[in-house]
């Protein structure tokens, strides 16, 4: 008997559900939290983390594989950050539409942590070592209705570090509802599923499993869009140690209040889309400030700014954060649309 969209729509509810649950239930550390940086520089002008932005910038669809579609077929994208203390990730993505309501898109991420002294236990150096992460992406996303479309991508990790690597496998699931006569856009990713296939050593390292829920709407001809995302839903309490600004002795101050917790988990966005020539980015994640919650913490941490603009099959993309004094992080995208050669 053939499905209908309320049998439809009762199931992609209940998977969700059921794997949210299965999320929560998984206590203890986590390792693999280079997979929770974005390589769109569009949506790390947004505050690092949004799931509900809908745009032809193909860099996006990392954040939800249900914000790929067909209107960005033919289309590759390179990415650059570099990070704090001396890291620097690269990646490429390609989206290619897969039939009328579909589209498919491959991915490779690389994550490079610098030089560092490889020790013996009594602190003898014997040389030097560079630690590396890498992660290909397999992407799928279909429309179930005109509004509503849904993805999956499969993601393959492998880790170098000295003599020990390891080899993990990851899902993200995503749904969106999408409305263009009112531009509202609703999100819901279930991010970073799966496990190690291989181990470092004897010990389990676990992958940085999340639910997240995001908003995005522009308001009639008031040329900004709005977006709060919702991360880090499979715990609620995210307690952290406030130091002050370091003039005098006293032990830090854990902060663990409702207020403290509740926004800890959002992350706020401004976008300016007064052009479809260009755009410009704003946002606030109080966690990425309460991280950094030392003397050496400045007034823009937890603010990031971005920008971008296109010109036909070309875009380029540029993003800045300064979490610590003592360091600024900067993504570039830039991406091309092959169609016009591929046809």
């Amino acid at each position: 008997m053939p499905m209908t969209l309320t049998m439809k729509l009762r199931l992609i509810a209940l998977t969700v559900l059921v794997l949210a649950m299965t999320a929560q239930a998984q206590d203890g550390s986590t390792a693999y939290n280079f997979l929770n940086v974005t390589s769109s520089a569009r949506i790390y002008g947004l505050g690092g983390v949004n799931v509900s932005l809908v745009d032809d910038d193909i860099t996006v669809v990392d954040q939800n594989p249900a914000l790929l579609g067909g209107e960005m077929s033919g289309t590759i994208a390179m990415n650059y950050m570099h990070y704090l203390g001396g890291s620097n990730f690269a990646g490429l993505r390609y989206g290619h539409s897969a039939g009328e309501r579909g589209a498919w898109s491959a991915s490779l991420r690389y994550f490079g942590y610098g030089s560092m002294q490889e020790t013996l236990p009594d602190g003898t150096i014997v040389g030097d070592f560079s630690p590396m992460d890498v992660a290909f992406g397999g992407m799928y996303s279909h429309d179930i209705t005109d509004r509503l479309r849904g993805g999956i991508e499969l993601k393959a990790i492998y880790s170098s570090y000295a003599d020990y690597n390891a080899f993990a496998l990851a899902t993200d699931l995503g749904i969106n509802y999408y409305d263009s006569d009112k531009d509202l856009s609703l999100s819901l990713v279930v991010a970073n599923l799966g496990g190690q296939v291989k181990r470092f050593n004897e010990s389990y390292d676990r992958l940085p499993v999340d639910v997240r829920i995001g908003w995005s709407q522009s308001f009639g001809s008031f040329p900004v869009r709005f977006s709060v995302t919702a991360w880090n839903l499979t715990k609620w309490k995210l307690p952290y140690v406030e130091t002050g600004d370091g003039t005098d002795d006293k032990s830090g101050e854990v902060k663990d209040s409702f207020g403290s917790n509740l926004f800890r988990h959002l992350i706020f966005g401004l976008d300016l889309i007064a052009s479809p020539n260009y755009y410009i980015s704003l946002g606030y994640n109080y966690k990425m400030r309460t991280d950094m919650a030392t003397y050496s913490r400045n007034m823009l941490s937890g603010f990031t700014l971005g920008g971008g603009f296109r010109m036909r099959n070309f875009s380029v993309g540029l993003a800045l954060a300064q979490p610590h004094k003592g360091g600024t992080t900067m993504m570039f995208n830039l991406a091309y649309n092959l169609s016009d050669i591929l046809n």
